[in-house]
C-alpha cells in the first residue's frame, strides 16, 4: 500500500497509504481526471486507468472488493 509515495499531477501530495475509493475517484474527478478501463490485477486485485487532457495517463490499484485505493502511478 504505497499511496503516499506517489505523486499524482493536480492532486496534493498523499499522507497516508490507502484511500477510500469514494475519497480517492472525488479527488481524481475533481482534478480533471477520467477512468478509461478497468482490468483484473494481481491478486483478485482491480487495476484502474485515469485520462487526462494535459497530464500522462495514470494506474491506480483497488482492493478486490474496490473499496480501497491501495496505489496509483503514471505508466
Amino acid at each position: 500500500m504505497t499511496l503516499d509515495k506517489h505523486i499524482i499531477q493536480g492532486l496534493a501530495a498523499f499522507t497516508s497509504k490507502t484511500l477510500s475509493t469514494s475519497e480517492f475517484e472525488k479527488l481524481m474527478i475533481n482534478a480533471g481526471y477520467f477512468e478509461v478501463g478497468t482490468a483484473p490485477a494481481q491478486g483478485g486485485r482491480v487495476k484502474v486507468w485515469w485520462s487526462h487532457d494535459n497530464y500522462p495517463r495514470l494506474e491506480s490499484i483497488y482492493s478486490p472488493n474496490k473499496s480501497i485505493v491501495l496505489t496509483a502511478y503514471y505508466v
